[in-house]
């Protein structure tokens, strides 16, 4: 029986990690092409800075409400029925992106990408959890996110291949994953569906993907709003330094120019190799909350050292990325993380949507930057608005509890 088990994990681990490669390969596509794209559509270089955040934050709030959606469809449904309907949404979604032509379709066509993005993560980190036996499930899920977040490397090879110096080409870059994202679909069908998911999916007693659930009980609300802010400096070292790399490279006067779509590739993969390292260091640790505070704390020094990079070159900057993207590389342990606090029949909907709170969370962080700028200069709003963020973070994790090798076969009630 036990045989079989680990049979099934490694058909799940393989076919998740690729399902997140096309994932991280859309959903980071935008930020790698935004500045040819949007130069193609006429814009000049203030307009490219304002409308990019803007189209920015309209995908980053697709992922949150599409996130509320596909977790709650997830317990109700099964995983793997939310797993094939986000794959198909997403798809069609970087298709038509292929055919704008203003930014409000941009905005809006990236909005329903977001909605269909939304749903892989969660479902596929559910699935493996669930699958795999308690004391490897971080190694496992660790390796898909480490694997599937190389999307990203990809996306900025393939902008280089058909993107051209006017900014043409850049359509090509949507089709493509349109096309990958259609070519999973016949990856998916050898995966079968979580046990545990199974065990509860006719039973008329358990209430299955009830989001409210998590609202209505003191305790359960505390463990999910801390397992959505343990991640709040990723996103602000992903949506803000690194993809803007460039504005604020100009205003330490870094000799060379920054390309922020290179910065977000080699983040990324520096992501990849610390996502699959903190699955062996929470194993090592035998801790989940030790291992993310290490990382954490990387993450942070990081920081310090992108914003003392004045008069520097761009080669500088690309190197700070990599070390702010390694220590940023707990997306994963900090996915597993939620979905292990929770009980099998709210157990997607945690999963699917504290990811997507944290990335929708870059909203109300880019708010906080851009109302600081009204008082203080380019680089002082970015620190500042670090600080706020870690501080965040650091007393997030603090007041998490610990879920190393903690069993999942259990529900809420």
């Amino acid at each position: 029986m036990e045989q079989k088990k680990i049979s099934f994990f490694n058909i799940a681990v393989i076919v998740g990690a690729l399902g997140y490669f096309v994932d991280i390969y859309d959903l980071l596509l935008y930020s790698i092409i935004r500045v040819p794209s949007l130069k193609s559509l006429g814009l000049d270089a203030e307009a490219i800075d304002k409308q990019g955040l803007h189209i920015l934050n309209i995908q980053m709030i697709g992922l949150l409400i599409g996130g509320i959606i596909w977790g709650v469809l997830g317990d109700k449904k099964g995983r793997l029925k939310v797993l094939f309907a986000s794959i198909i949404l997403y798809s069609l979604g970087n298709i038509a992106n292929g055919f704008v032509h203003t930014v409000n379709q941009y905005a809006i066509v990236r909005f329903i990408t977001g909605l269909g993005l939304a749903g892989e993560l969660g479902a596929g980190i559910t699935l493996v959890s669930e699958l795999m036996p308690k004391e490897k499930r971080g190694i496992a899920t660790s390796l898909v996110a480490g694997i599937g977040l190389s999307g990203a490397v990809f996306a900025y090879f393939v902008r280089q291949q058909f993107v051209g110096a006017d900014g043409s080409g850049w359509r090509t870059c949507y089709f493509i994953g349109g096309g990958l994202g259609f070519l999973l679909l016949f990856l998916r069908v050898g995966v079968l569906e979580s046990g545990m998911f199974k065990n509860i999916a006719q039973s008329e007693n358990v209430k299955k993907g009830n989001f409210f659930m998590l609202f209505t009980n003191g305790k359960r609300f505390k463990k999910y709003l801390m397992a959505i802010l343990i991640a709040l400096p990723n996103w602000y070292v992903i949506g803000i330094l690194i993809s803007f790399s460039n504005k604020f490279a100009a205003n330490m006067d870094i000799k060379g120019k920054v390309d922020p779509g290179k910065a977000v590739m080699v983040a990324y993969a520096a992501i990849s190799i610390g996502d699959i390292l903190i699955g062996f260091v929470s194993q090592w640790f035998k801790s989940r909350k030790k291992s993310l505070l290490l990382f954490h704390v990387i993450t942070a020094i990081a920081v310090v050292w992108y914003f003392n990079l004045q008069g520097q070159s761009a080669n500088n900057v690309y190197i700070v990325c990599i070390f702010l993207g390694f220590g940023t590389g707990f997306w994963a342990m900090f996915v597993t993380m939620a979905a292990e606090q929770f009980g099998t029949n709210i157990r997607a909907t945690v999963a699917t949507t504290v990811p997507n709170m944290a990335r929708g969370s870059l909203v109300l962080v880019s708010l906080l930057f851009n109302s600081l700028q009204g008082s203080y200069s380019y680089l002082t709003s970015g620190w500042i608005t670090g600080i706020v963020v870690f501080a965040i973070g650091f007393i997030a994790l603090a007041m998490t509890e610990e879920t190393f090798g903690k069993d999942l076969n259990y529900i809420e009630q």
